[in-house]
């Protein structure tokens, strides 16, 4: 008689019928002290203790450069806009995010690969590390929508299986962020307690999550709460700048009202040692261009 795999422990309860806060059960920090990288050891302090670490020049003005090229192109590419991978504005139709564009561009593919940006990863994930997710979100301005509070963890573990929080995102502006342009917005120490949320996940949630979420989010009262013991920090930064964030720090970003645009390239790394199993919330896995099945190290 063949014997079913024993299920993955779900230490993050998640989509129930009532909200639950759990405390975190996994490091931050996943290398050893003094762990050799592009990160300073006080920086990787830093991080542990907020959740999260910005970056004044990662990339080059003659890089944003490319960057931006590549953006242009691939949001103005009638095909691309076409494709499963872009997801459209409800109001206005345009592009609002294209993913998987490690795997649609070789420009991107070689950002990944760049050891200021994949050797951070390792250094925080304390091993190799694969893409569990890339994108460009484009905010252009005069009424781009925002991105409600939400952990990313608590949808990477719901919908597509992630164990642990062993994943880190760095968002690499791409245009200038202002303080009024629709910018990045985190909770410091947010990312110390997981907020299971209530009500179970709508059949393919994700083609509607990916416009405007509605399935994976706090409570008023819970957002609240962080809120008045946490603070929030409002990131601001030239192009060229980024924002490395662990993987359950409570975020969001506004609406762009104004005439500036605010675009980014958006990266995920998983640990090799924390790869998705069946989604802990979810029916089915979401595509693999937006939460990825396939494992292989970045090198």
């Amino acid at each position: 008689m063949t014997i079913a795999p024993e299920r993955t422990a779900d230490l993050y309860p998640s989509r129930g019928t009532s909200e639950v806060i759990t405390p975190r059960k996994d490091p931050v920090v996943w290398s050893q002290s003094g762990a050799a990288g592009p990160f300073q050891p006080s920086e990787l302090s830093d991080f542990e203790r907020d959740g999260f670490f910005a970056i004044g020049e990662l990339l080059t003005a003659d890089e944003v450069a490319v960057y931006r090229t590549e953006l242009d192109r691939l949001v103005g590419d009638p095909e691309m806009r076409a494709n499963p991978r872009s997801i459209v504005e409800p109001k206005s139709q345009s592009v609002r995010s294209v993913f998987e564009v490690h795997k649609i561009s070789e420009v991107f593919a070689r950002l990944v690969s760049d050891p200021r940006v994949v050797g951070r990863a390792r250094q925080i994930l304390g091993s190799d590390v694969y893409v569990h997710q890339t994108r460009i979100n484009v905010k252009p301005g005069f009424g781009a929508s925002g991105f409600y509070w939400h952990s990313d963890f608590e949808t990477w573990h719901s919908e597509d299986g992630l164990p642990s929080m062993r994943a880190v995102s760095v968002s690499i502006a791409l245009t200038e962020n202002f303080d009024t342009n629709g910018g990045l917005m985190i909770m410091p120490g947010s990312h110390r307690h997981f907020v299971g949320c209530a009500g179970e996940t709508p059949k393919d949630n994700y083609k509607r999550s990916l416009q405007m979420q509605d399935a994976g989010i706090p409570s008023d009262e819970a957002l609240t709460k962080m809120a008045d013991k946490h603070g929030i920090r409002l990131f601001t930064g030239k192009a060229g700048s980024a924002t490395w964030f662990d993987c359950n720090a409570m975020h969001g970003s506004g609406d762009n009202i104004t005439p500036y645009p605010r675009s980014n390239v958006f990266i995920v790394f998983n640990s090799v040692e924390n790869a998705a199993v069946e989604p802990f919330a979810a029916p089915v896995p979401r595509p693999d261009y937006i939460g990825a099945r396939e494992f292989t190290p970045v090198r």
